[in-house]
């Protein structure tokens, strides 16, 4: 058996076991790198490590570091509080403000479970307080933050972008964010159409009652800022006192500011993400001496073992056996559709974050011998790979159903999420096929 085919099996083993015990898909990584690395390809352990990549375990820390803070300041419950007051009351419009602030979140650099964990619960209590549909009001969330997720600065864009850079592809961090923001979109529409969206228009947030809002961010586990309600010494009733405290603009600002170095002055988010977080921590070193503790090391681990594991797979050479036996079928669009469809698959019960820096460098002798438009088809295979995490497999799937209102039973809500979940996988990467591959753009 070829060095291939031993780094191949190793992966498919590494998924399975991920999936059926609750282990650190990066740990399972770190030790299938090292066994097939020393054993199958004699590789000394400095050549295994110099696998990872500084740049994104650094960008992972700083983001997540920055977004810490965020949430333990109420920069969070801010933004959707300000975004459900922007929309009137109109309940309408209660689902569209639960998928752009998660969207928001995680273009901002949270991860997305992270962000489905804040935002789920406090969509799905508006869901059982105004008879919402909460499928609907769910997987909203869930495309959400898969909408923003492929942004420039976000967790997912930064580990496409780092590993089309790393395989020698074209950078195309905006066709990327793009693809993934329209498909989305155009998903949560079809979902607000089909479950009920139009017969919500005629519905309203009693603007009379400040408890409304209070209740069902309580029910997120968001803080609520001590400035965001008062309380009337004369009757002890909450009165509404919309004021926003000065280290809440001062952590709009580091956002907004790291966005514009990074971006505009083409600077390492890790760096500059990290620099505003340790400055806002600076700031207020006793309320925040814990932020780092909500690192999301998981995800780190996570990230770090699977970048490792894959250059083990590319030493190998396992990306061109595989690209090269899809390009061998005869038309490259089906090796496309193939590989879109694996993602797809294995994403559905696995880590999109883990699968990644795996998939797309298995693309690269596609794209290389078939003639294929190198960012549209890393944009369809990144879409493909993270719209089913609408499965009740996946954190974000598995926390819309751990978050369900008790307007509806769990049996019955697993079983909607459970068919949803399948459809959008048996459809999705055809249709994101389509769209961005077979036509050849």
């Amino acid at each position: 058996m070829g060095p291939e085919w031993v780094a191949i099996l190793a992966l498919v083993a590494l998924f399975v076991i991920g999936t059926l015990l609750p282990i650190n898909m990066g740990a399972l990584a770190y030790v299938a790198a090292w066994l097939v690395g020393m054993y199958a390809l004699d590789l000394d352990e400095k050549t295994i490590l110099g696998g990872v990549s500084g740049d994104l375990i650094l960008t992972l820390i700083g983001v997540t570091y920055l977004f810490a803070i965020a949430r333990n300041n109420g920069t969070v419950d801010l933004i959707v509080r300000s975004a459900v007051r922007a929309v009137g009351g109109r309940v309408a419009l209660i689902p569209w403000v639960m998928f752009f602030v998660t969207a928001l979140l995680t273009a901002i650099g949270a991860a997305s479970p992270a962000a489905c964990a804040i935002i789920g619960p406090i969509a799905l209590g508006f869901a059982g307080r105004y008879r919402i549909s909460p499928l609907m009001m769910g997987m909203m969330v869930v495309h959400g933050a898969q909408a923003g997720g492929f942004s420039p600065i976000s967790i997912y864009g930064t580990i496409t972008n780092s590993v089309m850079e790393g395989a020698g592809l074209p950078s195309s961090e905006i066709a990327v964010f793009l693809a993934s923001l329209v498909v989305n979109f155009i998903l949560a529409l079809v979902l607000f159409l089909a479950l009920g969206g139009r017969s919500l228009v005629s519905q309203r947030l009693d603007p009379a009652d400040p408890d409304t809002l209070s209740d069902d961010l309580h029910r997120g586990g968001a803080a609520i800022p001590q400035r965001g309600y008062g309380t009337s010494t004369a009757t002890g009733t909450k009165t509404a006192n919309p004021g926003v405290r000065h280290d809440q603009v001062l952590t709009l600002v580091a956002f907004v500011a790291v966005a514009v170095i990074a971006l505009a002055f083409d600077k390492n988010i890790g760096f500059v993400a990290i620099t505003a977080a340790v400055l806002l921590n600076m700031l207020a070193p006793h309320q925040h001496k814990d932020a780092v503790k909500q690192i999301a090391w998981p995800t780190v681990l996570l990230v770090a073992g699977v970048s490792t594991y894959a250059t083990v797979l590319t030493t190998a050479e396992a990306p061109e056996f595989v690209g090269t036996w899809a390009a061998g079928l005869g038309a490259a669009a089906i090796g496309a559709l193939i590989l879109c469809y694996v993602g797809g698959v294995v994403s559905a019960f696995a880590s999109s974050t883990a699968l990644l820096p795996v998939i797309i460098p298995i693309a690269v002798p596609l794209i290389a011998d078939g003639g294929i438009n190198a960012a549209l088809f890393v944009a369809a295979l990144a879409v493909s790979s993270t719209i089913v995490d609408v499965s009740p497999f996946s954190t974000n799937g598995a926390l819309m159903l751990a978050n369900r209102p008790d307007t509806v039973e769990e049996p019955v809500y697993y079983k909607q999420i459970l068919t949803y979940g399948v459809l959008v996988t048996l459809v999705g990467p055809l249709l994101v096929w389509a769209a961005l591959v077979l036509p050849g753009w």
